[in-house]
């Protein structure tokens, strides 16, 4: 399996804060990955740190085959980041900011109508600013720019969140369609039931370090229940 992502014993910073204090991980091309975490344990920030976005000061960190001690910024137009933030311009339409992304990202706008359609976003809802939206609209367009951008790696950080039950299916299919055209996704999520059965592997961080790995439910049909997982305040275990 081609690699997306390797890390070995990585340590990234987030200002003077050690966010990874020593991540061991490997992401293959056309895999699912969650992760979990109790909160502050560096989930965010390992997504933060594929991205490009958060400096690697010891270790190994290779995304996509680049590597991010030695240029981080390489990286950026290659994967696709959902935040907590949806990153948009609230002056600016649903079309308007899917049109921006990709041209930022120095991609073509053939796909931005279909990715808009495929999110919901029809009609005068496409032309209305984002600062008019609900919270589960913004959250469409900001996951419309990926469907658009159709980055190699998708890092979706609480990708369920602020979306009602038909939205939230949705992602299940994104996420499964963006695994089947080969490209690599890192999800997080405080939702397990949501998480863990669109997921090839399950690995749990504890202070800035993968603590476990499990199997996922991707792909065990009617068995997905045996998938979910139960999170504490302060820990998290793998049913």
């Amino acid at each position: 399996m081609d690699l997306a992502v390797h890390l070995r014993s990585a340590v990234a910073l987030a200002g003077r804060f050690p966010a990874l204090s020593g991540v061991d991980l490997d992401v293959g091309l056309g895999e699912v990955v969650a992760v979990l975490g109790p909160n502050g344990a560096g989930k965010t920030s390992l997504l933060r740190t594929c991205a490009g976005l958060l400096p690697v000061t010891s270790g190994e960190a290779a995304v996509l085959g680049c590597d991010l001690r030695a240029d981080r910024t390489q990286v950026r137009r290659r994967v696709g980041l959902l935040g907590h933030d949806a990153a948009l311009y609230d002056e600016l339409t649903a079309l308007e900011n899917v049109r921006f992304s990709v041209r930022a990202a120095g991609i073509g706008t053939e796909r931005v109508g279909a990715a808009l359609d495929r999110l919901g976003l029809v009609g005068r809802l496409r032309r209305t600013p984002v600062m008019r939206m609900s919270a589960g609209q913004r959250r469409r367009t900001a996951l419309a720019v990926l469907v658009a951008r159709a980055p190699q790696i998708w890092l979706l950080d609480e990708p369920h969140a602020g979306l009602d039950a038909d939205a939230r299916a949705l992602v299940g299919s994104l996420v499964a369609d963006a695994a089947a055209s080969g490209a690599a996704v890192v999800l997080t999520s405080h939702e397990p039931a949501l998480s863990v059965p669109l997921a090839d592997r399950v690995v749990v961080m504890r202070g800035g370090r993968i603590g476990e790995t499990r199997e996922g439910g991707r792909g065990a049909g009617g068995e997905a229940d045996r998938f979910l997982v139960a999170v504490g305040e302060g820990d998290v275990g793998v049913a």
